[in-house]
């Protein structure tokens, strides 16, 4: 390493409960954003973290400076240490690949390989999230579940989707029996959560199964929550 680069110091800390926080999540390649955060965080509680982005980058000691030595010999150990703990929390095809690695080499490769696949991944769920449609005979809850599984998955790629967006989403994707419910949803003025709105709709599916929660012939302004307009009285 070159004597323009300093190295954090770093604590000795505590390799097991670094090893223990970062095996939470097997890093399999299709989970690169939740793994790599994982070993970041527990690194950099421990100043560790600089192994991902330096190079270990060795030196002659014949003509390097004690400091460029001592340098070079914490971040070999540290990069040592850390190797050890990605390759523990790799699957095994992984650890086959990359256990020879050094973390700087083993965060670069694996970035540039699994990106790519992630941003496959997340557009698809996009496009699920905003075109599904209730399957036929399925259950509005069950469709209503799905969407908000789209949410979360879209949440773990740093994606976050906003709750008024999903809960419209959810709305328009309603078969057209749902109209009345879509209807009074938006003439009360309603700004539910999509968990909200999921209970919303699962009663309004059980009153249309004939359970007794609801009439089928249900006014369209005594659906949901919000305040509706009061009707004049007609003149007499």
């Amino acid at each position: 390493m070159s004597s323009n680069q300093s190295v954090p110091h770093s604590n000795p800390g505590n390799v097991t409960s670094i090893l223990s926080l970062c095996s939470k999540v097997t890093l399999d390649g299709t989970n690169y954003n939740d793994g790599i955060r994982n070993i970041k965080m527990a690194l950099r509680f421990e100043h560790k973290e600089y192994v991902l982005e330096i190079e270990v980058v060795e030196v002659d000691p014949d003509i390097a400076t004690p400091e460029e030595v001592t340098a070079y010999t914490k971040h070999s150990d540290d990069a040592t240490k850390v190797a050890c703990i990605m390759i523990a929390t790799m699957n095994p095809e992984l650890r086959r690949i990359y256990q020879d690695h050094w973390p700087y080499e083993k965060h670069k490769e694996l970035a540039e390989k699994f990106s790519k696949q992630e941003r496959i991944e997340r557009r698809e769920v996009v496009k699920a999230f905003t075109n599904g449609k209730p399957k036929d005979g399925e259950s509005i809850c069950t469709h209503v579940q799905r969407i908000h599984g789209y949410v979360e998955r879209l949440r773990k790629p740093e994606m976050p989707v906003h709750e008024d967006l999903a809960v419209h989403i959810v709305l328009n994707s309603l078969p057209s029996s749902y109209d009345q419910f879509t209807l009074a949803y938006h003439l009360n003025n309603n700004q539910a959560t999509l968990a909200e709105l999921h209970r919303m709709l699962r009663t309004a599916e059980d009153g249309m199964k004939g359970k007794g929660l609801l009439p089928v012939n249900l006014p369209v302004l005594a659906i949901g929550s919000g305040k509706g307009k009061k009707q004049k009285r007609p003149p007499k």
